[in-house]
């Protein structure tokens, strides 16, 4: 079976996305998959704290690639042992699957190289390419950079399936009419909406109705704001070590869709 991309994005930032597609990730190694993470969001880097990546051991990243020093399969990252340890936490046996990630710099000057030089964007979707092949992937997940530019444009127009994730939050609300609206214009095959940070008084089924009704998209998940998710203060995979928890539950909804729309072996 080919490579399925899976996007996640959102808006504005803040809202979430990168610990979602962590976690989300971890699920589906828990299904058996391999499963391989870009971090896109080459401006603000983030998603390796969520695996205990330090910066200082990489030897490769995502811009490393982008500026024709590596091949791209040099800069994954492989994190199983992390998600493990966070598995053994909750009381979880290890994942039959495995996780990678390409981590983007977080090196300040190669941060100002890209804001001030940019890089060829058709040289990422060759690595989307080449990457599932190099290591023998079910799925590739695009963690996006926030809002509207290049990357986000091609790593929406490459996508299987989108999952752009919101706070039930006004200012959430305008800015994904207008992702949504890029969406369907690159005719992305499946579509989501994740309502994420959700307080307790909600009543979550009328938010998701409500969503569902302003946008016409289908609501994949409404995940609560969590005082442990927190607490644990994106240092590990809440899904691993609270998998009883109801944000694992909605993780766990998030990879039904996913897995719904897989072609069969």
């Amino acid at each position: 079976m080919p490579t399925r991309t899976i996007s996640i994005h959102s808006y504005r930032g803040g809202t979430g996305k990168s610990n979602i597609t962590a976690n989300v990730a971890a699920r589906l190694a828990r299904h058996g998959k391999r499963v391989c993470i870009v971090d896109t969001d080459i401006q603000s880097p983030g998603i390796h704290a969520l695996f205990g990546v330090d910066p200082r051991t990489v030897k490769h990243t995502l811009n490393d690639y982008l500026w024709g020093r590596c091949a791209v399969e040099d800069t994954a990252v492989d994190v199983t042992d992390a998600v493990n340890r966070d598995a053994e936490m909750g009381g979880l046996d290890p994942v039959s699957g495995g996780v990678f990630l390409i981590p983007s710099s977080l090196r300040a000057g190669e941060i100002a190289r890209i804001i001030r030089e940019g890089y060829d964007v058709n040289a990422l979707n060759d690595g989307f390419r080449e990457i599932g092949s190099a290591l023998d992937l079910d799925y590739l997940l695009i963690d996006t950079h926030p809002g509207v530019n290049e990357e986000t444009l091609l790593s929406i127009a490459v996508s299987d399936c989108l999952f752009i994730v919101l706070r039930p939050d006004v200012q959430d609300y305008q800015g994904t009419a207008v992702a949504l609206d890029l969406a369907r214009r690159l005719e992305v095959p499946q579509l989501y909406l994740v309502i994420n940070k959700a307080i307790a008084s909600l009543d979550f089924t009328a938010v998701s109705d409500r969503v569902f009704a302003t946008y016409k998209s289908p609501v994949a998940a409404v995940l609560p704001l969590s005082e442990d998710l927190i607490l644990l203060g994106s240092d590990g995979l809440a899904s691993e070590r609270q998998p009883d928890g109801p944000f694992a539950a909605g993780i766990g909804r998030i990879v039904e869709r996913i897995e719904e729309g897989a072609p069969s072996a």
